[in-house]
């Protein structure tokens, strides 16, 4: 129901792609067997599936409006706002190119856990995928780290949320992202955490950015009982 309603919304509508996403892409292409909690049912088994998919296929990694970087889970210390942007759109060109069934076979996996200019083919475009759609914590140096998804006051030694590394060259713009469920509101003009935790029993949040320059937090409150984490 939510992809269709954004589908009918047409160019009204702006979005990135997350982890789950590109899951789902990958079960509908069966290059991923489901998950245990997997709820992708009601796409997969719909009349519309096929529309469903492809729209899903010409949707963003990162895009730059109204002066906000809209990315899934994060941006790497040493890239740019261009050239986050422009590694976004190699990943996005194969999503939506005869490639894909052979990208989502081999899109899964933690290596290379960092970025370097040599990285080519599969490689290169995982670690793209990995830090837009998965990253948290990460070193000074940009080393990704996967297996911890507490709270930014507990990353792991050597390691920092991805947005405290020093000298990260996003630093000048606003990054908004969501991902990060256990973060919560963070009250910094740089980024803005919007995935507060509904999952869990927490606020759905939103950001609204006004004509004139100026940003409103609206939040609902979610109705379901927590879930243990």
């Amino acid at each position: 129901a939510v992809l269709r309603r954004l589908m009918a919304l047409q160019g009204s509508v702006q979005c990135v792609l997350g982890n789950h996403d590109l899951h789902a892409l990958a079960v509908a292409f069966g290059k991923s067997p489901t998950k245990r909690l997997d709820t992708l049912d009601d796409i997969l088994q719909a009349p519309d599936r096929d529309a469903l998919v492809d729209w899903l296929r010409q949707q963003h990694l990162a895009i730059w409006s109204h002066g906000v970087l809209s990315v899934h889970a994060g941006v790497l210390p040493s890239w740019t706002l261009a050239q986050t942007l422009s590694l976004a759109a190699e990943v996005e060109s194969v999503l939506r190119g005869p490639e894909l069934p052979d990208f989502l076979s081999q899109m899964y996996g933690n290596h290379p856990s960092g970025w370097n200019e040599g990285l080519a083919g599969m490689d290169r475009w995982r670690v793209v995928v990995n830090a837009l759609t998965r990253l948290r914590f990460c070193t000074v140096e940009g080393v990704m780290e996967f297996a911890t998804k507490d709270r930014a006051d507990q990353a792991p030694e050597g390691y920092l949320p991805w947005y405290d590394v020093p000298g990260r060259r996003t630093a000048d713009i606003t990054v908004a992202f969501g991902h990060w469920s256990t973060l919560g509101r963070l009250d910094r003009h740089d980024v803005w955490a919007l995935d507060t935790g509904c999952v869990w029993g927490g606020c759905l949040s939103a950001m609204r950015l006004g004509d004139d320059g100026r940003c409103e937090w609206h939040q609902v409150r979610c109705e379901q009982a927590q879930v243990p984490g």
